[in-house]
């Protein structure tokens, strides 16, 4: 017979597992993510790799030989700014899908059991906690006030 703890533990080595299994397939993944913008235009295609490498230009028309060096240089900051910005909002919504283990874990091994009575006054005095950000308030305002 195992005890209640143990199963708690278990479920949250499997929980663990489970979580690093999805990380290491998206680090996978977006290893291998590019994504392309075009210019308002149509002149200019980016393609960028995950980290905002510029993996190619593509000029779709040869209307940049015409173009002031100043004027080329504006729409290609904007479409490598944009590739970017796609890149960088694609991996923040890949990387929500994987977080908040931390939270489950410590809910799985704390929540509803004896063992969260017990770990109480420790996570009252945790330098995070809201009870301990309080009595470090009081505590300034009383040297404050001399």
């Amino acid at each position: 017979m195992t005890s209640p703890f143990a199963e708690q533990i278990e479920q949250a080595m499997a929980a663990l597992r489970e979580h690093q299994d999805r990380m290491a397939a998206l680090t996978e993944e977006l290893a291998q993510a590019t994504t392309s913008a075009t210019s308002k235009d149509r002149m200019v295609t980016a393609k960028v790799g995950p980290q905002g490498q510029v993996l190619a230009l593509t000029f779709h028309t040869s209307a940049w030989r015409t173009m002031a060096a100043a004027e080329l240089s504006a729409v290609l900051v904007d479409v490598l700014n944009e590739a970017r910005a796609e890149m960088g909002g694609r991996i923040t919504e890949s990387m929500r899908a994987v977080t908040g283990l931390g939270d489950a874990l410590r809910h799985s091994m704390t929540g509803g059991t004896e063992l969260d009575e017990l770990l109480a006054p420790l996570r009252a005095v945790h330098p995070g906690s809201a009870e301990a950000q309080g009595r470090r308030n009081v505590r300034r305002q009383e040297h404050f006030n001399g």
